[in-house]
């Protein structure tokens, strides 16, 4: 089976020991990504925006994989505050609306307390 790892470049793979994606055969496996733009290692204060930079990492570790948010099955969002994930629904449902994988929404602390939403994802290529 084919194995491979993807890096974004972040400091946190490093330092933790985990890779921003994996690829296992068709699986794409995609760490829980927050909203740093990892050229400059910049996060935004707004949620919105860390919601629009989430998706974008996870575009670019898809793409790496050889896949696309259009193979993206499963979902997970984790806020530390659940009161505020509506805010988000406009951002996930322009990327998701038409793919409508399975979700999950959990609120629980995040690593850096400048982090407000953290996304992961699982993609079956060609699904």
């Amino acid at each position: 089976m084919e194995r491979k790892l993807i890096s974004s470049g972040s400091v946190f793979e490093a330092e933790i020991g985990y890779s921003r994606a994996l690829v296992a055969g068709p699986w794409v496996f995609v760490s829980g990504t927050t909203g740093f733009e990892y050229g400059t290692m910049t996060i935004s204060e707004s949620l919105v925006d860390q919601t629009e930079q989430c998706i974008k990492n996870i575009e670019s570790a898809l793409s790496e994989a050889g896949s696309s948010l259009k193979d993206v099955v499963r979902v997970k969002y984790i806020l530390p505050d659940a009161a505020e994930f509506e805010k988000c629904w406009p951002v996930l449902r322009k990327y998701f609306g038409e793919i409508r994988p399975a979700a999950t929404m959990i609120e629980a602390g995040l690593a850096d307390k400048r982090m407000k939403i953290e996304i992961e994802v699982t993609a079956l290529k060609n699904a």
